[in-house]
Order: structure tokens, then sequence, then C-alpha cells
């Protein structure tokens, strides 16, 4: 009987799959794809607009140019308080893919710092009304097991609070 032994590769990280196949399913079911980003220097984003190291992307095809989605990096274009920006987020520093009108999606651990001098970005005052949304609380990490519940929960989940979504056109 011989002993088995680890594998040497472990594969590629599925978080890019996961992260595609989600940000497909919000787009098939007409919701708007979000990704809850944690920001460092790798991370090439609008620094005005992150808070609490973090920043929230609204990833669908409306709100994008170009949109990437790659096993490395999340690469597009998006328009922040009018100007255009060009956008690259490595793959392994998206915490949450989520859909904005349901909140239905799934959160992947934070990223671990290759190199001890990377900090999160510092907080700052006033973000944008559309980078303040949250991943909902259902959300848990890729990860973690699921409990098996043998009773159903009391009562459903509360439907997520705010407004609709509303287009300003500006000519």
């Amino acid at each position: 009987m011989t002993t088995p032994h680890p594998p040497e590769n472990q594969g590629s990280s599925t978080r890019p799959y996961l992260i595609r196949a989600l940000h497909d399913w919000c787009t098939d079911n007409g919701f708007t794809p979000y990704l809850a980003v944690f920001v460092d220097r790798s991370v090439q984003v609008p620094m005005e607009y992150v808070r609490n190291g973090e920043i929230v992307l609204n990833v669908g095809f409306d709100a994008t140019s170009g949109l990437r989605l790659g096993n490395e990096f999340i690469e597009f274009k998006a328009r922040f308080g009018g100007v255009p920006r060009d956008i690259v987020v490595p793959v392994d520093h998206v915490v949450a893919i989520y859909a904005r009108e349901n909140g239905q999606g799934m959160a992947f651990p934070m990223p671990t710092a290759d190199e001890p001098e990377q900090e999160a970005a510092p907080q700052l005052s006033e973000p944008a009304e559309e980078m303040a949304a949250r991943p909902a609380r259902g959300l848990r990490l890729a990860d973690e097991p699921q409990e098996a519940s043998s009773s159903p929960s009391p009562e459903p989940p509360a439907p997520p609070q705010g407004g609709r979504p509303a287009l300003k056109r500006i000519k």
C-alpha cells in the first residue's frame, strides 16, 4: 500500500472562474454585478472612492467599457464623476461579487500580503453614493462549509433597503 502524496501543483485558482460565472448569472438574470475589492498599491482604482481600504465597483456591461475578466486581472474603463478611468484589479483582491438588487453572490477570503509593506489605502471622508453599497449579509466565504440546518429559518430574509435606481440623462 502506498501513501498518497499531496500534489505538487494545486492547479489554478478557482476565483476567476467563479467571478466570471457569477457575473454571467447576474447579467443573464437582469441583475447588476458588483465587485467588492480590497485596495492596496497593486489595485488601480480612483482612490477618492476608496473607503476603509475597500471599493465597490459596478461591473455591469452598462457601466463599463472593454470589460475583461481575466485569470490574473479584471480590467475595464468606467466613469467616476463623469471622468473616464482605467480600472485594473488583481483577481485575488476581489473579496466578493454579488447582485446589487438582491445581494446574492459569493465572498472570498481576503488576499494575503506578499510584501510586508503593502497596506490598505487610508479611509477617505466622502465616497460616492454609488460606491456606498455593501455586500449583503447572506454572503459567505467560498471555502467555508455550509452548515446543514434541519429547521427552516423562522422568517424570510428582509429585502434590500434603498430605493429603485434611477438614471439621470445629461445632454
